[in-house]
């Protein structure tokens, strides 16, 4: 069955153990990594290495050994509890192993959890998972965590944050990597050592990166001060750099929500910037309510990107809405 973000946090929080098992799949690496690190170490605990509960096999091995995974999944162990056999960088290459193992998996079986890159949606391997009854399909998009997903990691890290403070910390966790956002959390978790209070906005601005995607800083410093003519340039150096249009789209989005909540709150902190004070006078020259505009804007520019029907280039979309951006800012 297919999950849906909603569903996915309380499946990943507590799997059931009756289950076939999980597909996690997406185009960022790093965030189906984390994702499936928390649903294994959730299902199976800390040592389930040590006590040979869990198997993990390459794609590049299964599809040189075929009978690797049914071999693990109907393996008996030695120490009790849960069991699952993890394949890794699974594609179409090995979907058919996958999918007759799908078949002839029988409750009492290992769990089956198979990680992947972005799957199409005619994809072998994302259609067995999502017809089966007691399997899970979830994809992993370029979504920054919900304020669920935070709390369950504060809670594992030991920690507490109330009002602004998580305010703060879904506003940091929208401009870091996934990754990055992780360490952060580990980070405070090392820096209120022997310290039982709530987190507060001072812990976090000690423990925040200074900044993020700085390459990506200049395009949007430039849109944001109406340098309506730097932006084709600053745009052929990122193209050049392998950034995308829907990492620009995403991270406009973050750098104009920022704007706003400063302009609506000219108090509030502001995280993950390496200049505070420049982000303080953009946010002053547009204003509340050109804010408000530019940010239907790039709504309407990022579901024109996600849209299954566009044909367009895509970086000439998003470049366009910038010189929008910039011209409009200007008027």
């Amino acid at each position: 069955m297919k999950l849906s973000r909603r569903d996915a946090g309380a499946v990943i929080a507590k799997p059931p153990t009756d289950k076939l098992g999980l597909l996690i799949y997406g185009g960022d690496a790093m965030r189906v990594a984390l994702k499936r690190q928390d649903y294994l170490k959730a299902l199976l605990g800390d040592a389930a290495e040590e006590e040979m509960r869990l198997t993990r096999i390459p794609a590049t091995d299964l599809r040189r050994e075929p009978a690797m995974l049914m071999d693990a999944i109907k393996a008996v162990g030695f120490f009790p509890g849960p069991r699952a056999a993890f394949v890794e960088g699974a594609n179409e290459t090995v979907a058919a192993i996958i999918v007759d193992t799908l078949a002839d998996w029988k409750p009492g079986d290992a769990q089956i959890v198979v990680s992947a890159g972005d799957l199409k949606k005619t994809s072998k391997i994302l259609k067995a998972f999502e017809a089966h009854r007691e399997a899970y399909a979830l994809g992993i998009y370029d979504d920054p965590p919900d304020r669920v997903e935070i709390e369950r990691m504060l809670t594992a890290a030991a920690l507490r944050a109330d009002g602004p403070v998580m305010g703060a910390l879904e506003e940091l966790s929208r401009a870091l990597d996934p990754g990055d956002f992780r360490q952060t959390v580990e980070k405070l978790s090392l820096y209120k050592i022997g310290d039982a209070t709530p987190l507060s906005l001072e812990d976090v601005t000690a423990c925040a990166p200074a900044s993020t995607e700085a390459a990506v800083d200049d395009i949007l410093n430039v849109v944001a001060e109406a340098q309506a003519d730097q932006i084709g340039p600053v745009m052929r150096r990122l193209q050049s750099q392998g950034v995308n249009a829907v990492t620009l789209s995403i991270q406009a989005m973050r750098h104009f929500r920022a704007l706003h909540r400063t302009a609506c709150n000219p108090g509030a902190p502001i995280y993950g910037f390496r200049d505070r004070d420049r982000m303080m006078r953009q946010s002053r020259d547009w204003g509340v309510a050109k804010l408000e505009a530019a940010l239907g804007m790039l709504t309407d520019t990022d579901l024109q990107l996600r849209s299954a029907g566009q044909t367009a280039p895509a970086m000439a979309i998003i470049e366009r809405t910038f010189i929008r951006l910039a011209m409009y800012r200007a008027s």
